[in-house]
């Protein structure tokens, strides 16, 4: 990853800037695909929000360890959001076959194994895509997982709950803030909105839980707690090439 300055700016460009010998000079075994969406995430965060969480989490990781990252996928499964203008979502077989066939050229070029990092809850295909992986010829992770969201949480000093915090609230508006602050609009401060029980999301989408997309406290939001989730991310990722080297060793 590459970031780009705007005035005393900086944010993460999601497009690489690798050239093929940098590439191969890097001999990276591991390569890691940024999982984003496109869909709203209430009035102060970017339709892209999910995706640049994705390169960011990518990103220091790859600070940390030697990994190849890929650039990211931006449509996935945002069916849940359909009721805000600006989400697209492609299907869940569409996405299940676009990974597969990354993968396939991927272990075809010798990679050994593909980390899927993944910022969007919605795209529930990809833990059985990587659950078939296990017994395929590329073994495949996906991060960040429950524990390590937990974890980071901890980390980073964050009041709301993974469960409470469920969509453009204190942890994804950190990250922002940490990364691109730029793009966060004021409005963070007075979007609070707390949904904790919801029943029938699958159901009925996310619209009959807020009227705004928000579902969380980004007003609690600051830099710093988004500086240090991304570094906890960074040190429990080890965990994951640890396992994967149990497939590929």
């Amino acid at each position: 990853m590459i970031g780009w300055a705007r005035g005393s700016l900086a944010c993460v460009n999601p497009l690489p800037a690798d050239t093929t010998e940098d590439v191969a000079g890097r001999a990276a075994a591991v390569a890691l695909l940024p999982v984003g969406s496109l869909e709203q995430h209430g009035p102060h965060l970017p339709l892209t929000t999910d995706t640049l969480v994705a390169c960011a989490v990518a990103d220091r990781v790859a600070q940390a360890h030697t990994v190849r990252v890929l650039p990211p996928l931006t449509f996935s499964c945002s069916h849940e959001h359909a009721a805000w203008a600006g989400t697209v979502s492609i299907s869940a077989t569409t996405l299940a076959a676009v990974v597969g066939d990354v993968a396939a050229s991927l272990r075809a070029a010798g990679t050994t194994a593909l980390v899927l990092v993944n910022a969007h809850g919605g795209n529930y295909v990809l833990r059985n895509v990587v659950q078939e992986a296990s017994v395929g010829p590329l073994p495949m992770a996906l991060f960040p997982g429950p524990e390590d969201w937990t974890a980071a949480r901890r980390a980073g000093g964050l009041v709301t709950s993974g469960s409470a915090d469920m969509h453009a609230g204190e942890l994804e508006t950190s990250i922002l803030l940490h990364t691109c602050p730029e793009l966060v609009r004021p409005s963070s401060a007075g979007a609070d909105h707390d949904a904790d029980e919801r029943p029938h999301l699958l159901t009925t989408g996310l619209g009959a839980y807020t009227a705004t997309g928000v579902v969380g406290r980004p007003s609690l939001a600051t830099a710093a707690k988004g500086r240090d989730v991304l570094d906890s991310l960074a040190g429990s990722f080890g965990g994951h090439l640890r396992a994967l080297a149990t497939r590929t060793g």
